[in-house]
């Protein structure tokens, strides 16, 4: 399947946030949102303005479920909130059952989608989230590096994300 690519940059928590958001008011119940990222990227930061977009009460908390693996929100749709980072291989993603929750009646977002590339539905919204080096940032010519290279830059954020084009 084609894709169509957008690329942002954000400079601050607030403005992930406000990508996240105007991208959440744009998705309808079945999408499923694969976010892709090193630790520290702004996944759930991102994650917190979907589902701001999509509708949750203002007062409900996003937060990472690293350890519980799974948080549903209300919004206008069920939005469930998957993170992958602690599973160590292939089966266990396989155990959970997430085709339950790609298919169901809500919207799904993924963090560490990557841990799960072939099980991805090919409808799936792929977001790629890179630290950016400020100091090295002209243009086109942006250099991506680890936040441990630039700690003071570590708001700065290059997210690409691909919607699948349906033929």
């Amino acid at each position: 399947m084609e894709n169509r690519n957008e690329t942002f940059r954000t400079e601050s928590p607030e403005e992930t946030q406000a990508l996240g958001e105007k991208l959440g008011k744009t998705l309808t119940q079945g999408d499923v949102i694969a976010l892709i990222g090193d630790l520290g990227t702004g996944k759930t930061c991102l994650t917190q303005g979907i589902a701001r977009g999509i509708g949750t009460a203002s007062d409900e908390v996003v937060s990472s479920p690293s350890y519980i693996l799974i948080n549903e929100y209300n919004g206008k749709v069920p939005i469930y909130h998957i993170d992958l980072y602690r599973l160590e291989n292939s089966e266990e993603i396989a155990e959970l059952g997430l085709s339950e929750y790609m298919e169901g009646d809500g919207i799904c977002i993924i963090e560490w989608a990557e841990r799960m590339t072939d099980a991805l539905p090919d409808t799936c919204i792929k977001i790629h989230i890179t630290l950016v080096d400020a100091t090295a940032s002209h243009g086109d010519n942006e250099t991506h590096t680890s936040i441990l290279q630039s700690p003071e830059d570590e708001n700065i954020r290059h997210i690409e994300i691909q919607h699948p084009i349906p033929r």
